[in-house]
């Protein structure tokens, strides 16, 4: 990956030019935790073993709407190996009801015999085997009174509501006076967007391992929060904080669904219980359709109004979603449009249909990937009504602050991404009349958008300890995901101490580790790595004083100021010859570690600036005339995301966010019986995501500017910016290939065949 620093205008933010470049980060040149992972010593939640362990079988509704009457278990508790079977006549009460828990999200944990939607957890059947468990499940006789559910989601728009609790961001808007905005443009644009309901398909299903130990819980969890894991658990069972340990080394994927802890881990802790012995469940995949969250359908109308310069007078956003009728979950969909571009008047709404579905939940870029691609078609369409450069049209509604919240950025370098990312994809080159390029059977197009996310991060512990051999030890009970947070908790520890990362051991994944947040909102870097941080340097500082109080040390009687650490060594700055090895300086003091626990957290006023990473997307696209399949040939990308913490590890996250974002534009889609509730395509065969033969040429820069004002290290986060966006931009460059504008997502070839347009 390449990277350009270019140096921030303190008075607007703007980007002014090339500058030096930092002296280099000292990195991991290959992943810290894959070797573990292609030689498969890597373990995941139910590869450990548990002597005794026996299996569960997670039982599901076949209705969208009513009530349990009867489950008749006779037939499935005789069947060989089964050793129990739970269901809401027979399962323990728990202390703590699931709403009221920390649980944080609406679970079915068999205390009552209401069904909400079809697949949702109705019983449980535990079994020597896991053969023998799903087998007894099928014998379970469940009757049920039905009731009509709410499935009609585009015939109830009007239903539409507001959220029944507040959230952290308003989910409604406004300033300025919009009536009279758009009363004075010159030129409008009033179009609607909709996105479908998608669901994660990570390769590792949703799993857990549990066993008591007395009152204590033990708990091996494929998550994206130990820390919620083990405070819902904790509350869920009335017991306290410190008789729960959740484990999770490896994530195999989450993108949100393993944000929140769901009805299996629950279920599988109250099953241990139950049977006496360590129980694994991990769902089949295609119960990751419904119990286990996924994005909301959305339909979007926006409303905008420009003068006939472009200049932004009126913007308007209103987004309806679906939502289950167990509990409210907000994609904020039009919170970006608040402060992506400047405009003198803008107002935003969401409201919630009512559902018989499983519960809505975070998905990669949640809010800003269903709304980017609205907002950013929109943008495009208005730049055609304006016979104006799309790219041009953005720079001239440039936000310097984030209106929306009236403050400051911590830091945007939006328009040298725009600059650098055109010059490289040929953006010039572009024919702005639809159609008019043609390769073969294919028509060439070429689109691009905005790319933006909200910076996270929070309070975070680590632990770092400096080891009689030398090497360092670095531990916080955060989670990997497979996004890279073995690799540069590493590069952070080695670099305070002056080492190479390779010899820092890392350990994670662990609640009895000192505290980290879920690995959720792109916050993990930017949240945990200035804790190691800081206890590095706690640490060292320690190694150091204790150097300079021992009579036998070389650099005793010597002030902290002459002193540096590199290599693996204490020594004088000015004479390096002069010092010790760490080895040495710890064997001194008995063989014992040097140790530190720091933490970290945002800074006090944080709260007067407004954390966004940036970026802009070019894509080229073919579309085959004859069939209207879309292939996405070239995507180019560069963004503002901060420090680059780790060029590998990075490059494939942001690589990973456009392939979400091709999966986005072109394939995913859940189908759901109007009839039953059930999702019809829930397996890898028909619930389409790419595939390698999918994804032509990925070529993304990074600016690589600190944003020291967000985070001591300059990181913000990039699990998700670059999933934003991507959709619009395919969406656009379709419209620049064929004159058709597809405003429902994904784009499909028969909606390509239907759509009229300029060209066939």
């Amino acid at each position: 990956m390449n990277s350009t620093d270019t140096p921030q205008d303190k008075q607007t933010g703007s980007t002014t030019g090339k500058q030096e470049a930092a002296t280099p980060r000292r990195e991991l040149k290959q992943r810290y935790d894959g070797y573990a992972k292609v030689t498969g010593s890597a373990r995941y939640a139910t590869e450990f073993q548990m002597p005794g362990a026996v299996y569960a079988f997670l039982v599901q509704s076949t209705i969208p709407k009513g009530t349990i009457a009867s489950i008749d278990r006779a037939a499935a508790e005789r069947a060989y190996g089964v050793l129990a079977v739970l269901t809401p006549f027979n399962a323990a009460r728990l202390p703590m009801p699931p709403s009221q828990s920390h649980a944080r999200r609406a679970v079915s944990l068999l205390q009552d015999r209401a069904v909400h939607y079809n697949g949702q957890p109705i019983a449980v059947v535990v079994a020597a085997s896991l053969d023998q468990a799903r087998h007894a499940a099928t014998l379970l006789k469940i009757e049920y009174i039905s009731e009509p559910p709410q499935l009609d989601f585009m015939g109830r728009l009007d239903q539409g509501r507001p959220l029944k609790q507040p959230t952290r961001e308003p989910a409604d808007s406004r300033r300025g006076n919009l009536a009279a905005s758009m009363a004075r443009a010159t030129v409008t644009l009033e179009e609607t967007y909709t996105t479908p309901i998608q669901n994660h398909n990570s390769m590792e299903t949703h799993s857990t391992l549990a066993w008591w130990e007395g009152e204590k819980l033990n708990v091996y969890n494929s998550t994206q929060s130990i820390e919620v894991d083990q405070q819902a658990l904790a509350s869920t069972f009335g017991i306290p904080l410190s008789n729960v340990r959740v484990q999770c080394p490896y994530t195999g994927g989450g993108f949100g669904s393993k944000g929140s802890p769901w009805s299996h881990v629950f279920l599988a802790a109250m099953a241990a219980k139950t049977v006496g012995r360590p129980v694994k469940l991990a769902l089949d995949r295609n119960q990751m359709f419904g119990p286990v969250g996924s994005r909301p359908a959305t339909v979007q109308k926006i409303r905008l109004g420009a003068s006939a310069d472009g200049r932004l007078l009126g913007v308007e956003h209103n987004v309806i979603l679906t939502a289950s009728v167990m509990e409210d979950f907000l994609e904020p969909c039009a919170a970006q449009t608040r402060m992506l571009y400047s405009s003198e008047s803008n107002a935003t709404t969401h409201r919630l249909v009512d559902m018989n579905l499983g519960v809505g939940t975070y998905m990669r870029a949640p809010g800003e990937a269903s709304g980017s691609a609205a907002v950013e078609s929109a943008l495009d369409e208005l730049a055609i009504k304006l016979k104006m450069d799309p790219v041009e049209l953005r720079l001239i509604n440039y936000a310097e602050t984030d209106e929306g919240r009236n403050l400051p950025f911590t830091s945007k370098h939006l328009r040298a991404c725009y600059e650098q990312a055109g010059t490289r994809f040929g953006w010039s080159s572009r024919n702005s009349t639809p159609g008019q390029r043609l390769e073969g059977n294919a028509l060439i197009g070429y689109g691009m958008a905005t790319s933006t996310r909200r910076a996270g991060r929070s309070e975070a512990e680590a632990v770092v300890r400096i080891l009689p051999n030398g090497r360092v030890f670095v531990g916080a009970g955060t989670q990997d995901l497979g996004t890279g947070t073995y690799t540069i908790m590493a590069d952070t520890a080695g670099n305070e101490l002056g080492l190479d990362p390779s010899l820092v051991e890392v350990r994670l994944g662990d609640s009895a580790l000192p505290g980290a947040p879920g690995s959720v909102g792109s916050q993990t870097a930017a949240s945990v790595c200035p804790a190691v941080r800081l206890a590095a340097i706690k640490a060292r500082s320690r190694l150091i004083g204790m150097a300079l109080g021992d009579p036998a040390s070389p650099l005793h009687g010597r002030n902290a100021e002459e002193i540096n650490v590199g290599e693996g060594r204490i020594f004088v700055t000015s004479d390096p010859s002069i010092g010790e090895s760490f080895a040495e300086r710890i064997g001194r003091n008995g063989g014992d570690p040097v140790e530190a626990i720091s933490s970290a957290e945002p800074e006090a006023g944080a709260a007067r600036y407004s954390a966004y990473s940036f970026g802009a997307v070019f894509v080229e696209v073919a579309v085959d005339r004859s069939t209207g399949m879309v292939k996405v040939r070239r995507v180019v990308g560069t963004y503002d995301i901060g420090t680059l913490m780790n060029q590998m590890t990075g490059l494939s996250q942001l690589i990973g966010g456009v392939v979400w974002g091709i999966s986005f534009a072109l394939q995913e889609e859940a189908h759901i019986d109007p009839f039953s509730g059930r999702t019809v395509n829930a397996n890898y065969a028909e619930y389409h995501v790419p595939v390698n033969a999918d994804i032509g040429e990925i070529d993304l820069t990074v600016l690589n500017i600190p944003d020291t004002r967000f985070s001591p290290l300059g990181a913000r986060g990039i699990g998700e910016v670059a999933t934003t966006g991507v959709a619009a931009a395919i969406a656009n460059a379709v419209y620049n290939a064929t004159g058709k504008r597809v405003r429902n997502f994904p784009i499909t070839a028969d909606k390509i065949m239907a759509t009229a347009g300029t060209t066939a």
